[in-house]
């Protein structure tokens, strides 16, 4: 069981691993630096309970250590006990989920790893916005997606908003880097993925006719300048989701859910 711990001085160096999450020059979940990954209340903390990333250290307040007395009784980890208030000091904003937890970053996968079994994959090219990666980790775990591959200049998907967004499933969902594209697709090709590149261009085929292959990698870019011309080139085929003239694009978390759920209703 959580061996509960009382933090009423909000300097008290036990708490170091949670101070100042706020502070992007003092993150703790920063690759470097203490490397710590960083859950938000007790679904993603029970999310992070049942993953590779296995907690150090719980900061919450009295009623949630109540709520996750059962999924803690084999845990062998303090959990630091404070009022909303300390909690808040300690952090630098108050927490309206009431409980964080911090593990050590494991070794990464490698996309050998992740691909192994995996049948619908996501690949990200140049996606920066942590909202948008922890939005595509959710509809991944929620639409059955096996894996996330991160191509070039994608933003870490173990910040902690990332998480907090993924609802926990980015701790869930195997995720690995590639190579540099688009040499690095063919890690994909070689295991018989069909590439498929989507695009808001007119002249694409229609994602929902375009799935044929037994394994599906899913291109994604970046809103705005979406994949570059080089990734695009390399994939087997480019395709669109159907969308009301006048518009020039969808988020590119709404654009995997859809894809997602067109392998899914296609399978």
């Amino acid at each position: 069981m959580a061996d509960v711990i009382d933090i009423e001085d909000p300097s008290d160096p036990r708490a170091d691993d949670f101070r100042d999450l706020a502070n992007a020059d003092r993150r703790p979940d920063l690759p470097g630096g203490r490397g710590l990954v960083v859950a938000e209340g007790t679904v993603v903390v029970e999310r992070m309970l049942t993953s590779r990333f296995t907690p150090i250290a719980l900061l919450g307040v009295a009623r949630k250590h109540e709520v996750l007395a059962e999924p803690l009784r084999d845990l062998d980890v303090p959990y630091y006990r404070a009022s909303a208030q300390v909690m808040a000091e300690i952090v630098g904003f108050h927490l309206n989920r009431g409980v964080l937890a911090v593990a050590r970053r494991p070794p990464a996968l490698t996309a050998a790893e992740v691909l192994d079994g995996a049948r619908t994959v996501a690949v990200l090219e140049g996606v920066n916005d942590h909202e948008n990666i922890g939005s595509i980790f959710r509809n991944a775990a929620g639409l059955g997606a096996d894996a996330v591959l991160f191509g070039d200049r994608c933003s870490d998907p173990l910040y902690r908003r990332s998480v907090r967004v993924s609802m926990g499933h980015v701790l869930r969902i195997p995720f690995a880097p590639l190579p540099p594209l688009p040499q690095g697709l063919d890690v994909l090709r070689e295991r018989g993925f069909q590439i498929i590149a989507l695009t808001p261009d007119p002249a694409a085929s229609n994602l929902a006719t375009a799935m044929t292959g037994e394994r599906v990698a899913l291109l994604l870019g970046a809103e705005g300048p979406g994949l570059t011309a080089e990734t695009m080139g390399a994939s087997d085929i480019r395709a669109r989701i159907p969308m009301t003239p006048g518009t020039d694009s969808l988020n590119v978390a709404t654009a995997a859910a859809m894809a997602f759920y067109e392998r899914v209703r296609t399978q």
